[in-house]
């Protein structure tokens, strides 16, 4: 039997961290000693008290139920109260649905906007859901170059206006996943400006906003700008903040009927978030962050250790004030890909080639600081040794 995949998947880039997944497992098979700074999936455990109410709430048999819905009221109301505290942003329930990690959410909400023809706005070096959303919908993507020279901003003056008339949704990500920049309020009045006028969607994807090193540089909310809620909606996770990557819990707020837009797309492709795992979400949201606290430190350490240890070897790297990213310029004359390849093979370290993120993140790769702080130093010993 011949077997033909749908256009829309031969039209699909390699997904970037399955190859990279590929790349690291071929080189342990070889008995490489693998250093893995690629694929941005926190290495520490879930805190144990979060742990105990998933316990908890698996043996309650009404949790063995579809979850139907946008989400139980009481896990809606947890995001709601955790924004009014964090960010001082007000939310109603109605204002948010609960996701199977924000990852789905981004997926799905071109199902709700985009028709064939219609363009999305993408940042790039950027996370390439944004773009496979698209593609899958027969949207059509325009990338939105984030360079060094614009604070790693998009430069939105810059964008055609034959683009800005069929564009229907802009991807903005900040804390940014690569480039680890973080967006001032200025950039997002201009942005909620841009999209008023033009009648586009604002999708702000905030994954890793309590990631950060300074409270002098604590990430703020799109939402918290006046007029936010008017234009888009915000996607957030417990994934990055809580170590919680396996449990796929996150959520869209923000402008209701964007919020019910994606709430029908799930209604149709999906049955909910297990209520068992939205009632350790709510205990990890209403609970003490002290456990996020102490995670800032632990990623402030291994920042250190990176950045200050490529710097003594000549590398041109970005100190991120924000994420568990370090991204950081390739030696001269190498590409990114080049450069990946020779740490993995000469080092057995894995990191993620810039361009395989957009086009404008060639010559650059990123470090994830999921290991220890001694393997990183262990990493910038490897490094030391490589003739670049």
């Amino acid at each position: 039997m011949q077997i033909n995949y749908n256009e829309k998947l031969k039209k699909l880039p390699p997904y970037l961290f399955i190859e990279i997944d590929k790349k690291k497992n071929e080189a342990k098979k070889r008995g490489a000693d693998i250093i893995s700074l690629g694929v941005g999936d926190p290495d520490m455990p879930t805190p144990p008290h979060i742990i105990k109410a998933m316990q908890e709430a698996v043996a309650k048999p009404a949790n063995h139920q579809y979850p139907f819905g946008a989400g139980m009221l009481s896990f809606r109301k947890a995001v709601c109260d955790w924004y009014k505290s964090r960010f001082s942003v007000d939310l109603e329930p109605e204002e948010v649905c609960a996701l199977i990690g924000s990852k789905e959410g981004i997926g799905h909400i071109h199902l709700g906007f985009i028709n064939p023809g219609d363009i999305v706005l993408i940042p790039e070096p950027g996370y390439p859901v944004y773009n496979t959303g698209t593609i899958f919908t027969d949207g059509v993507p325009y990338f939105m170059p984030l360079l060094e020279k614009n604070n790693y901003l998009p430069d939105l003056d810059s964008i055609p206006a034959d683009i800005v008339k069929k564009a229907k949704i802009i991807f903005v990500n900040y804390p940014n996943n690569p480039t680890a920049a973080i967006a001032p309020k200025e950039f997002y009045v201009s942005l909620i400006d841009f999209a008023k006028k033009n009648n586009i969607i604002v999708a702000a994807d905030a994954a890793y906003s309590e990631i950060f090193y300074d409270d002098n540089d604590k990430p703020m909310s799109f939402l918290e700008v006046e007029g936010a809620k008017e234009v888009g909606v915000e996607f957030h996770s417990l994934s990055k903040t809580y170590n919680m990557t396996g449990w796929r819990i996150g959520w869209v707020c923000g402008n209701k009927d964007i919020v019910k837009g994606i709430s029908t797309v799930k209604d149709n492709y999906d049955s909910g978030v297990f209520c068992a795992v939205q009632e350790a979400a709510i205990t990890a949201l209403s609970a003490s962050q002290d456990c996020v606290a102490k995670q800032r430190t632990i990623y402030k350490e291994r920042r250190d250790a990176l950045v200050e240890g490529l710097t003594k070897l000549g590398w041109k790297v970005r100190n991120p004030k924000a994420t568990f990213y370090v991204w950081a310029k390739t030696p001269k004359n190498y590409t990114s890909a080049q450069t990946v390849s020779k740490l993995l093979d000469e080092a057995a370290i894995v990191c993620t080639p810039g361009n395989g993120m957009g086009k404008s993140g060639e010559g650059y790769v990123r470090f994830a600081l999921t290991v220890s702080a001694a393997r990183i130093k262990e990493a910038v010993e490897r490094i030391s040794k490589i003739q670049f």
